[in-house]
C-alpha cells in the first residue's frame, strides 16, 4: 500500500511503521480504497467522502462532455497511428515518437485535468473508453475519409507479430517479426553459426541445433497454448481503451499517458476494464520490453501500472479465473527466456540435451525479466491465486521447465594453465535471475504452504520437481561421477526441492520418506551440492586464481546475507537429508574425495596425492572437515523454530562485528513475516543485543548507533559453526574469535588464546535422526584416528584448526552416541586382538578404547618407513634400526584400511562394511580404480612401496598423548574424578565451556568415561603407564625439537615484547615534544620573568631538518599557519533568540541583524558625512572576509619550506591539497597549511626588562607615547626576514576577496591598506575571544596553549603598517590628550569633516596606536595607552546612555550630577561625568528631534544608579575583553579566571586601570578605573563639541551614529527541525528563487538559510554554480549546506569540498544517505553541535579527511 505525502499527513499514523520513497514516475495513491487498507487509516478528505451520500450529477451537466469526448479521443487515437512507424533494421525512431509524445502533450494533459475533475467526469470517460459502439463506428476505417483509411492500414501494420507465435508456426505473419531480430529462435547462435564467414558451411549444422531446439521448446509450448490460444494470435482490439493501451505500448509507456491511465482507477468498472486490457497485452508488453532500449524507464513505468492491479487480491483473483492471467505469465515468462538459451555445457559438454539462460545476453544482464516476474510474485502472494496456481498440473509442469532453464547456468571451469583474458562479470546477472526468477516466487508458494491442509501441494511440487531433475540429469548424461574442474553455483530445482521437503516435515507434519526418491536418486541429488561446498574451499584455496576475482565473488555472493536464505542453506540442508538416507561411510568418503585429500588420510609421513598440489592439501583438509562440522552441527531446516533461527542469525552476524539495525539480517525465510520493525524482530534484537548511541571519535570521526552483544551472549551462545557458515570474508571469522578473546580476558574466565566454543546443539527432528550414523561409522573413526595421529607426529600440512575440527567431530559423537552400551568385561580380549581390522562396530564410544596395533601403509620408496633389511612382514622391531627407538613406536600411521576405505570410490555401490572389515594384507592389493586416474599426475612419481606400521594407539590413548602434547609437559592429564567422583554424575561443569584446546580434550575424555566404565577404566590405565617420570636424557630428537621450538618461541615473545615497549616508549617521548615545541616568545618572556635573568634568545626547532636554534634575520624560522578567510564574526546576532531554518513561506530570515550588516551599514554612514581617510580609522572590517590565521604550532626555516614544498611539487600523488596554491600539510603532524609566518627574532631579556614596572607621571608616557608614533618606521634593510614578511603579507592579503578588503571612496588609497591590516589583528582576537566562549571568565593561557601565532601576526603586521605616516595634526592620539584650538572657522566649507572622536570605535583605536609603534612594545606605554582610551570608551558609553533615557531622566540626572562636579572625585563620578555630558550634548539639536518616537522605543523601566552602573560596565567590557587578549599575547603572563558578575573588575586590574587605593567590591564604580591625563570636564565638552556642531547640520543623524551597547550572541547555525520530513516536505518542491525551476539537487545553507541548486547550470554565473559563489558570498569561501535529497551535509572549503555526514540520524542512530530507506529521521544535536564547533573554530580542514577539488562545479 502506498500514499501520497498529503494523505499519509492528514491521517493518522503515529506509531506505525513505514518507508518514504521518491516515486520517479508517478503512482496512484491508495488512501479512500477499502480493498487495500482499513477505514481508519483514510485521511481527512477521503473520509469525508466515503461517509457521506454523494449526489446524483444533472444528466443536462455531462452531456456535452459524452458528445465530445469519444472524437476526441479517436483524434488521439489517429494522431498516433499517423506518428508511428515501423523501426528500420538499423535505424530506431525514437526521435519521432518524441516528436510525435510532445505534439501530443496538450492533449494529454486536458484528459489528465479532466481525470482531476472527480468521480463524476471519471464515469463519463470510462462510459467512452469501454463502449464498443462508439468504437466501432469511428475506427473500422471504412468511411469515405482516406486519411482514416490510411491510419487503419498503419494500425493494422502495427498490430502484426503482436502475437506469440512462433515463426515455425506462423511464417506467414513471422516475416518482419525475423527481420526485426527478435526471432525467439535462440539456439542459432549455439554452434557459432552466426559468426563463420560463409552462411553456406555452418547451415548444416545450424538444421540439428534448431531441430533439437525447437522438438524440446514445442512440448513446452503445446503445454501451454492448448489452454488459450488468445495469447499466441494477433490482439484484436474492441474498445477506445484497449487500442489507447496498445498504442502506450508502443511508444514505450510515455509518462503523461501512464499518468492519465493510472488517475482513472479510482474508478471501479475502468479498474476492472483496464485490468483485463492490460492482461489481454501482456505478451504485447513483453516483446516491446526486450526490443526497448530504454528498458530500465520502461520497466519502472510497468510496474506503477501493474502494482495498482496485482495487489489487489479480489481483483487478482478475478482476472485470474477470468483472463488465465497464471497461465499467460508463466507462458510470457517462458518465451521470454527462450529467446537467450544456449547449450548446457555441464558434465556432457558434446552429447548434453540440456539447454540454460545465457547470462551475458542483454536480458539477463539489464534484469530486463524484472517486471515481468515481479508481477508474478505480486499475484503469488495472493492466497487464492496462489492455490489456484499449486494445484494446476500442467501449470507446475511448465514452471518447473521454466525453472530448469537455470539450472546450471553461468558454468565456471577452472583454468589449469593460463590466467583468463577477460574476467566475465556474468555472475551478477546469474545470481540475480535466480534469486528473482526463481527464489523469490519459490518463498511466495512457501507461504502458503503453511498448515496440514496444504500438504497436497507439496506433493504436487515435490513430485514435479523430482520429475524435472530426473529429465535434467537424463539430459546431462549423467551416471554418478561429476565432471572434474567444473561447478556452477545455480541449482533451483535442487532448491525447490529443498525448501518444499524442509516445509512438508517443517509445518505440514508430512511423513519424510514418502516424498524421498530411490537410494540412487539421492546419490545424484547430493553430487552437485557437494561440488560446490568443495569448491568453496577450492576457491578460498586459491586453486581457481587464474580464473580471476569474478570468481572469488561468486564465492562470498553464495553465502552472502541476501542470498544464503536462497542458496547455501537449501544446498546443506539437501545434503543433510541425503545423508540421513544413504549408507554414512558412502558418503563420509564421497565428501573427502569430493575435496580431494584421500590421498592425505594415510598413516604414513609422506604420500603423493594425485589430485591435489600438496600447498593446497591443508586448506582442503580444512574445508572437508569444516563443512562435516556444518552438516552435522546446523539446524537451520532440522528443527528449529523461526524465533531460534532468528536468534542464532542475530547473534552469528552481531559477533562478526558490531551492527547498525540495517544490517542485522532479517529472518532467513523472507515471507515468514518478521521483518526489521516488527515486534518479534525488536524484541529478539533487545535480548540478544545492547544499544551503543552514536559517538564521537577524538578524531572527529562519526560513529552510527550500532548494536552489540550482550555478555551473556558471548557466554553461552556465541556458536563459531555459524559464524563460518555466515561469514563471507575470512576475516570475519578471525574478527568473531578476536572479539570472543577479548570478551574472556575482560570477564576473566579464561587468560590465553581460547578455542572456538563448543555450543550444545537443539535436538534433531526425529525424520532426519539417521543423519547422526554419521558421527557413528568407521570410516569417520579410522580419518579422525588418522589424523590425531599425524597431528601428534608433526606430519605436515596439519594445523590447529584441523585438530579443532576433529575434537569437535570426536565430541558431537560423543553427545549423540546410542544408548548406553553394556560394558562387558571384554577388555582383555581387546588389547590381544590382531590388527585385521580397523575398528569392531559402529559406536564411536566403544571404538575410542579400541587399540590399534599394526598398519600396512603404501608409502613411497623414499619414506623413513621404508625398511631394506628384514623384509616388511616380520614386525614393528624391525623398523627400530632406521628411527630413535621412541619415534618408532608412536609413529605415524598410514591407513591402508583408510587407503582402501577411499579406494572404494568405483565400487561405492558395494557393500561397505565387508570390504572394510577385510584384512589389510588383501586391502593394501586392491588398486585404485580407474575412475580416479583421470586425475593422476602424468609425470613419473616414485614408485609405491608397502611398509608395516606399529601403532598401539587407541583414540583415547592419542587425546591423551595430544594433551600432553599442547600443555608442553609431560603426564599433564589428570583424571577429574580421582578427586571428585561428583563430575561423573554431573559433568556439566561451566569451566569446560570456554578455553583451548587442552580445555577440548580434557571435556572430551570426562564425556567418554561418563558415557561408559571400560573407557573411565582405560583412561585410567593409560595416565598409570605415563606417569613414572621419564628421565630427561630418553627425550627424543622429535621431541627435543617440539620443546626448543617452543621454548625459542617464548624467547622471541619476550624479546617482541620488549622491543614494542621500548618503540612505545619512545614514540611516547617524541610526541610529548612534537607538542610542545617551543613556538610563540610569549612563554619564554614568562619563564624568564621568574627565572634570574640570563641572555637568551627563543629557541626553534626545524621538523623538517631537525636543528635548533634561534631564527635570525638571516635565516628566518616561521610558524606553520593556515591563512582562510571568515565571515564567522559577522554572522553573530543581537537577539538571544536563536534563528531557525525556514520551513514555511511565513519563516523568512533578514541578514539585517547581522554583526556584518550592522558594521557595513555604520561604515557607509559615516562616509556619506565624514572625511573618508577619517572613517577609514574610526572602524574595523573582517566581520565579513577576514582573515584568520590558525597554526599547529610546529616551526621550520624558511629555506627548509621551500625546498619542502619543491619536493611536493614534483610528487605526483597529492591527496586533496593544491601545491600551486601553496597548500602543504605540516611535515610533523600532517595539519592542513598554506603559509609560514616568520618568527620575530627576539631577545628575551629585552622584553622581561620591559615588564618592570617605573614611576614616570602618566604625562611623560603620553608624551613618549606620541614621539614613538611620530618616529616613521623605516623601510627594514632587505633581509631574508623582512622579505618574508612581505610575501606573507601578500599571501593574508591575497586570502580573501577584493570587496572584502576595498572600502575606500578612492580605490586602491593606502588607507584601504592600512584598515586592513589592524583589522586582521582584530579578527583574530575577536575570534578567539568567540572560542572561549563570549568571554574571559575561565581565563588560562590562549585556548590552543602554544598554537598561538597573534604575537608574530602582530609583529608582521606592525611592520607594515609603520611604513603608513599619520599626519600629526589628525594623529587622535593627540585628539585624546589634549586640548585641541577650535579648528573648525579654518576648515573650508566644502570639506568633509573628520568623523567625531565619540564615534570612533575605541578597540580599532587601541590597535592602531599600538601596530604604529616600534615593535617590541613597552608594557608601561601599553598601559598608558589603555588607560587613555579607556576615558574615551566611557564618555561614549555616558553620551549612548543619554540618548537611551527619557527626556526627565535626563534633567533629573543632569541636576543631580551638577552637584557633585565640584567634589574632589567629581573627575571618578558617573553621576557628575553623565550630567556633563548631557548638558554639554544638549548644546546641540542633540536631543530636539524624534523625542516622541523615541519615547515609545524606551522601556517604561526607571533607571537605578545600580542599573546604569550595569549598563556602562556592560558597555566597556568587549573593549576590555580584546585589550586583555591582546596584552596576554604580547606581554605573555595567564589571564585570571573570575565569575561572570566580577569579569569587569577583574579584568580592569588585569589591565592596570584599577586604582591602587581599591578596597572592597562592594562600593566599587567603574568610574574609578578613570585616569584622565587632561581635565574631565574639559576634555568631554572638546569631544561633545564636534557631535553639537554635526547635529547642527544633520540632526537625524547624529543619535545613529553613536555606538550604541554592543551586544553580540556567539555565532552559530540555524536552528533545525527535529523532524527531517518537515524540511524535506517544504524544500524539495520549492522552486530557486533564481530560476524559478524546482532544482533537481536543492540545497540549503545551514549559516544563512538561502535556498541554492547544487549542480544546478541554469543558474551559473561565470562558471561558477550557485553553491560555490554562495560559499563565497556568504562565508568567503566557506559554505555548509544541507542536501535536501540526500540528508547529508556538504562542506565547501575554497576549492575544495568534503561530504561531511548527516546531522539527522533514525531511531536507530544511523545516517540514511540519499533517503534510500525511505526511514523517518530526527535531529542528532550532538552531531549538529559538533558541526557547529568546526565551523566556529574552523577546523573542518583539519578534522575531515576526504577532501576532493569542486572544479567550481557546485
Amino acid at each position: 500500500m502506498s500514499l501520497c505525502a498529503e494523505c499519509f499527513h492528514q491521517g493518522e499514523h503515529a506509531g506505525h511503521d513505514y518507508n518514504m520513497f521518491r516515486s520517479q514516475a508517478g503512482g496512484a495513491c491508495d488512501c479512500g480504497d477499502g480493498n487495500v487498507m482499513r477505514e481508519a487509516g483514510f485521511c481527512k478528505r477521503h473520509r469525508m467522502k466515503s461517509s457521506s451520500n454523494v449526489p446524483c450529477v444533472p444528466k443536462d451537466l455531462l452531456m456535452m462532455s459524452e458528445l465530445v469526448l469519444p472524437q476526441f479521443i479517436f483524434s488521439l487515437i489517429q494522431y498516433l497511428r499517423e506518428g508511428y512507424n515501423e523501426p528500420a533494421l538499423d535505424l530506431p525512431s525514437e526521435k519521432d515518437l518524441h516528436r510525435i509524445l510532445q505534439m501530443l502533450e496538450p492533449h494529454v494533459s486536458f484528459l489528465e485535468d479532466l481525470t482531476k475533475m472527480g468521480g463524476a467526469m471519471r464515469s463519463v470517460l470510462t462510459q467512452v473508453l469501454t463502449n464498443q459502439q462508439f468504437y466501432k463506428d469511428l475506427s473500422s476505417g471504412v468511411g469515405e475519409n482516406a486519411c482514416a483509411k490510411k491510419s487503419h492500414e498503419k494500425y493494422l501494420i502495427a498490430l502484426k507479430g503482436s502475437g506469440l507465435a512462433f515463426p515455425e508456426d506462423k511464417l506467414a505473419c513471422g516475416m518482419q517479426e525475423q527481420a526485426s531480430g527478435t526471432s525467439t529462435l535462440a539456439i542459432q547462435g549455439l554452434a557459432g553459426a552466426t559468426t563463420t564467414s560463409g552462411q553456406g558451411e555452418s547451415s548444416d549444422e545450424e538444421d540439428q541445433d534448431g531441430s533439437q531446439g525447437v522438438g524440446k521448446r514445442k512440448r513446452v509450448k503445446l503445454s501451454s497454448s492448448t489452454k488459450d490460444q488468445s495469447i499466441m494470435d494477433v490482439l484484436k482490439h474492441k474498445c477506445f481503451l484497449e487500442e489507447l493501451l496498445f498504442w502506450t505500448i508502443k511508444y514505450e509507456f510515455p509518462q503523461k499517458m501512464v499518468t492519465f491511465l493510472l488517475n482513472m482507477l479510482p474508478d471501479q468498472d475502468y479498474k476492472i476494464a483496464f485490468t483485463k486490457t492490460f492482461v489481454q497485452h501482456y505478451a504485447f508488453i513483453m516483446k516491446t520490453l526486450k526490443k526497448s532500449h530504454e528498458s530500465d524507464t520502461m520497466s519502472n513505468r510497468i510496474v506503477h501500472i501493474s502494482v495498482q492491479l496485482f495487489s489487489n487480491e479480489e481483483l487478482a483473483r478475478q482476472v485470474t479465473e477470468e483472463c488465465q492471467l497464471l497461465d499467460i505469465m508463466v507462458t510470457v515468462l517462458l518465451y521470454m527466456m527462450e529467446s537467450c538459451l544456449i547449450k548446457s555445457e555441464l558434465q556432457d559438454e558434446e552429447n548434453s540435451l540440456h539447454v540454460v539462460v545465457n547470462c551475458g545476453e542483454a536480458l539477463l544482464k539489464n534484469n530486463t525479466y524484472w517486471p515481468l516476474v515481479s508481477d508474478f510474485i505480486n499475484i503469488l502472494s495472493h492466497q487464492s491465486v496462489a492455490k489456484k496456481f499449486l494445484e494446476d498440473h500442467s501449470l507446475l509442469v511448465t514452471w518447473m521447465n521454466f525453472v530448469s532453464f537455470f539450472q546450471g547456468m553461468n558454468l565456471n571451469k577452472r583454468e589449469l594453465n593460463e590466467h583468463v583474458e577477460f574476467e566475465s562479470q556474468t555472475y551478477y546477472a546469474a545470481f540475480a535471475a535466480e534469486l528473482e526468477a526463481c527464489a523469490q516466487p519459490m518463498w511466495g508458494l512457501l507461504s502458503h504452504c503453511k498448515v496440514r491442509e496444504t500438504q497436497e501441494y507439496t506433493r504436487n511440487v515435490v513430485r514435479y520437481c523430482l520429475e524435472a531433475l530426473q529429465d535434467w540429469f537424463d539430459a546431462i548424461n549423467f551416471v554418478d561421477e561429476p565432471a572434474p574442474n567444473q561447478v556452477t553455483f545455480h541449482l533451483p530445482l535442487h532448491r525447490y526441492y529443498a525448501m518444499f521437503l524442509s516445509k512438508a516435515v517443517k509445518c505440514q507434519e508430512l511423513d519424510l520418506d514418502c516424498i524421498l526418491p530411490d537410494q540412487e536418486m539421492l546419490m545424484k541429488l547430493m553430487i552437485h551440492p557437494l561440488q560446490i561446498q568443495a569448491s568453496l574451499s577450492e576457491i578460498h584455496s586459491n586453486m581457481w586464481v587464474r580464473n580471476g576475482l569474478q570468481i572469488k565473488g561468486q564465492a562470498m555472493t553464495y553465502v552472502q546475507s541476501h542470498f544464503c536464505n536462497s542458496m547455501i542453506d537449501p544446498d546443506i540442508y539437501l545434503l543433510q537429508v541425503c545423508a540421513s538416507r544413504l549408507d554414512p561411510d558412502y558418503f563420509i568418503s564421497s565428501v573427502f574425495e569430493r575435496f580431494k585429500v584421500v590421498d592425505l588420510l594415510t598413516m604414513a609421513s609422506q604420500h603423493q596425492n594425485t589430485v591435489l598440489d600438496s600447498e593446497h592439501e591443508r586448506s582442503m583438509l580444512e574445508g572437508a572437515l569444516t563443512f562435516l562440522v556444518i552438516l552435522l552441527s546446523l539446524r537451520v531446516h532440522l528443527g528449529m523454530t523461526d524465533d531460534e533461527i532468528l536468534r542464532a542469525e542475530m547473534v552469528a552476524q552481531l559477533c562478526m562485528n558490531d551492527r547498525t539495525h540495517n544490517h542485522i539480517p532479517e529472518n532467513p525465510n523472507p515471507k515468514s513475516g518478521i521483518v526489521p520493525g516488527s515486534l518479534s524482530f525488536e524484541s529478539m534484537l533487545s535480548a540478544v543485543a545492547d544499544f551503543k548511541a552514536p559517538v564521537f571519535e577524538p578524531g572527529g570521526s562519526m560513529q552510527q548507533g550500532m548494536y552489540t552483544p550482550k555478555a551473556d551472549i558471548w557466554d553461552k551462545e556465541f556458536d563459531p559453526v555459524m559464524v563460518i557458515l555466515r561469514t563471507v570474508y575470512r576475516r570475519d571469522v578471525q574478527s568473531a574469535m578476536d572479539r570472543y578473546t577479548a570478551f574472556l580476558k575482560q570477564s576473566g574466565k579464561f587468560p590465553g588464546n581460547p578455542w572456538p566454543p563448543y555450543k550444545k546443539r537443539t535436538p534433531l527432528h526425529p525424520s532426519y535422526k539417521g543423519l547422526m550414523k554419521l558421527l557413528h561409522c568407521k570410516t569417520l573413526h579410522i580419518v579422525l584416528f588418522t589424523l590425531l595421529y599425524k597431528i601428534l607426529m608433526d606430519h605436515q600440512n596439519l594445523s590447529e584448526h584441523v585438530l579443532c575440527m576433529v575434537l569437535y567431530l570426536i565430541e558431537l559423537g560423543l553427545e549423540d552416541s546410542p544408548e548406553q552400551e553394556s560394558d562387558e568385561e571384554d577388555s582383555v580380549g581387546e588389547h590381544e586382538r590382531c590388527h585385521d581390522s580397523w575398528f569392531p562396530d559402529n559406536n564411536l564410544v566403544s571404538n575410542m578404547r579400541h587399540f590399534i596395533n599394526y598398519v600396512r601403509v603404501r608409502v613411497p620408496e623414499t619414506a623413513p618407513e621404508v625398511k631394506r633389511e628384514p623384509p616388511a612382514s616380520t614386525s614393528s622391531d624391525g623398523l627400530a634400526s632406521s628411527q630413535s627407538p621412541r619415534r618408532s613406536k608412536s609413529l605415524q600411521r598410514e591407513n591402508s584400511g583408510t587407503a582402501q576405505v577411499f579406494s572404494l570410490v568405483a565400487e561405492r555401490r558395494k557393500k561397505f562394511q565387508e570390504i572394510i572389515n577385510r584384512n589389510s594384507s588383501e586391502a593394501s592389493q586392491v588398486v585404485r580404480p580407474k575412475t580416479s586416474m583421470k586425475w593422476s599426475a602424468p609425470g613419473a612419481t616414485p614408485q609405491l612401496t608397502t611398509a608395516i606400521l606399529e601403532i598401539k594407539e587407541s583414540i583415547l590413548s592419542l587425546l591423551i598423548k595430544l594433551h600432553h602434547k599442547l600443555s608442553g609437559k609431560q603426564n599433564s592429564y589428570y583424571p577429574p574424578w580421582f578427586d571428585d567422583m561428583e563430575v561423573l554424575i554431573q559433568p556439566e561443569i561451566p569451566k569446560y565451556s570456554h578455553g583451548d584446546g587442552m580445555t577440548a580434550v580434557e571435556r572430551i575424555l570426562l564425556k567418554a568415561a561418563v558415557q561408559s566404565r571400560l573407557n573411565k577404566r582405560i583412561i585410567e590405565e593409560i595416565c598409570r603407564k605415563v606417569t613414572p617420570p621419564v628421565p630427561p636424557k630418553k627425550i627424543s630428537p622429535a621431541e627435543k625439537k617440539t620443546l626448543d621450538k617452543e621454548e625459542r618461541r617464548q624467547k622471541a615473545r619476550e624479546r617482541q615484547q620488549k622491543l614494542l615497549a621500548e618503540f612505545a616508549s619512545r614514540q611516547k617521548s617524541f610526541m610529548e615534544t612534537a607538542m610542545d615545541v617551543e613556538s610563540p616568545d610569549a612563554d619564554i618572556a614568562m619563564e624568564i620573568a621568574t627565572s634570574e635573568q640570563h641572555v637568551s634568545e627563543a629557541v626553534y626547532d626545524c621538523v623538517i631538518c631537525g636543528q635548533s636554534g634561534p631564527s635570525t634575520e638571516d635565516r628566518p624560522t616561521g610558524l606553520v599557519v593556515l591563512l582562510q578567510a571568515s565571515s564567522v564574526l559577522g554572522q553573530c546576532r543581537n537577539s538571544t533568540e536563536p534563528k531557525k531554518l525556514p520551513t514555511s513561506e511565513e519563516e523568512q530570515i533578514y541578514p539585517s541583524d547581522t554583526c556584518a550588516a550592522v558594521h557595513d551599514v555604520r561604515l557607509t554612514t559615516l562616509q556619506r558625512y565624514f572625511k573618508d581617510s577619517s572613517c577609514l580609522q574610526a572602524v574595523s572590517i573582517g566581520w565579513e572576509g577576514g582573515v584568520y590565521v590558525q597554526t599547529c604550532g610546529h616551526t621550520l626555516h624558511i629555506d627548509c619550506h621551500k625546498s619542502y614544498m619543491e619536493s611536493l611539487r614534483n610528487d605526483q600523488v597529492l591527496q586533496g591539497f593544491s601545491v600551486d596554491k601553496g597548500e602543504f600539510t605540516c611535515p610533523l603532524c600532517r595539519q592542513f597549511a598554506n603559509s609560514v609566518l616568520p618568527c620575530y627574532p627576539g631577545n628575551s631579556v629585552e622584553r622581561s626588562l620591559l615588564q618592570c614596572h617605573s614611576n614616570k607621571s602618566m604625562q611623560d608616557l603620553i608624551k613618549e607615547v606620541e614621539e614613538l608614533q611620530e618616529q616613521l618606521g623605516t623601510f627594514p634593510s632587505e633581509t631574508n626576514l623582512s622579505k618574508e614578511m612581505e610575501s606573507v603579507m601578500k599571501d593574508i592579503k591575497s586570502t580573501t576577496q577584493k570587496k572584502y578588503t576595498d572600502y575606500s571612496k578612492t580605490p586602491g588609497s593606502p588607507d584601504n591598506d592600512f584598515l586592513f591590516m589592524y583589522s586582521v589583528a582584530r579578527t583574530n582576537l575577536e575570534l578567539e575571544l568567540v572560542h572561549r566562549g563570549g568571554n574571559l571568565c575561565l581565563g588560562g593561557a590562549s585556548t590552543a596553549g602554544k598554537r598561538s601565532c597573534l604575537n608574530q601576526l602582530f609583529h608582521v603586521l606592525a611592520m607594515h603598517m609603520r611604513l603608513y605616516s599619520i599626519d600629526s595634526a589628525y594623529n587622535p592620539w593627540r585628539k585624546l590628550t589634549q586640548l585641541m584650538q577650535d579648528r573648525n572657522s579654518q576648515m573650508s566649507s566644502e570639506e568633509l569633516p573628520e568623523v567625531p572622536v565619540l564615534y570612533r570605535d575605541v578597540s580599532s583605536l587601541l590597535l592602531i596606536q599600538i601596530l604604529t609603534m616600534p615593535q617590541p612594545l613597552c608594557k608601561e606605554h601599553f598601559t598608558c595607552i589603555v588607560k587613555v582610551l579607556f576615558t574615551l570608551l566611557y564618555t561614549q558609553a555616558l553620551a549612548a546612555f543619554s540618548v537611551k533615557c527619557s527626556a526627565e531622566d535626563r534633567v533629573a540626572w543632569k541636576n543631580s550630577g551638577a552637584l557633585k562636579k565640584n567634589t574632589s572625585n567629581g573627575e571618578k563620578s558617573w553621576e557628575a561625568l553623565l550630567s556633563h555630558v548631557i548638558s554639554e550634548l544638549s548644546k546641540g539639536k542633540m536631543f530636539e528631534e524624534g523625542e516622541t518616537e523615541e519615547l515609545a522605543m524606551v522601556s517604561s523601566s526607571v533607571w537605578s544608579p545600580e542599573s546604569i552602573e550595569c549598563y556602562l560596565q556592560q558597555f566597556c567590557l568587549p573593549f576590555l575583553r580584546i585589550t586583555c587578549l591582546l596584552q596576554h599575547h604580547l606581554f605573555g603572563g595567564d589571564l585570571p579566571s573570575c565569575q561572570e558578575d566580577e569579569e569587569f573588575t577583574v579584568l580592569t586590574n588585569c589591565l592596570g586601570l584599577l586604582p591602587s587605593s581599591f578596597q572592597s567590591p562592594h562600593q566599587f564604580t567603574s568610574a574609578s578605573c578613570l585616569e584622565w591625563p587632561v581635565p574631565a570636564f574639559n576634555m568631554i565638552s572638546q569631544w561633545c563639541l564636534e557631535l553639537a556642531s554635526f547635529a547642527d547640520r544633520h540632526a537625524e543623524q547624529v543619535k545613529v551614529l553613536l555606538i550604541q551597547e554592543p551586544k553580540w550572541d556567539l555565532p552559530c547555525l540555524l536552528q533545525l527541525p527535529e523532524n527531517y520530513n518537515t524540511i524535506f516536505q517544504y524544500y524539495h518542491r520549492k522552486t530557486c528563487t533564481v530560476c524559478t525551476k524546482v532544482p533537481k539537487d536543492p540545497a540549503v545553507c545551514l549559516v544563512c538559510g538561502t535556498f541554492v541548486c547544487l549542480k544546478g547550470l541554469c543558474c551559473k554565473q561565470q562558471s561558477y554554480c550557485e553553491c560555490v559563489l554562495h560559499s563565497q558570498n556568504c562565508g568567503a569561501g566557506t559554505g555548509i549546506f544541507l542536501l535536501i535529497n540526500a540528508s547529508v551535509i556538504i562542506i565547501i572549503r575554497g576549492h575544495r569540498f568534503c561530504l561531511w555526514g548527516s546531522v539527522y540520524l533514525d531511531a536507530h542512530g544511523e545516517e540514511d544517505r540519499d533517503l534510500r530507506r525511505g526511514k523517518p529521521l530526527y535531529i542528532c544535536k550532538e552531531r549538529y553541535k559538533v558541526l557547529e564547533q568546526q565551523w566556529v573554530s574552523h577546523t573542518f580542514d583539519h578534522i575531515n579527511k576526504r577532501w576532493g577539488p569542486h572544479y567550481n562545479g557546485l
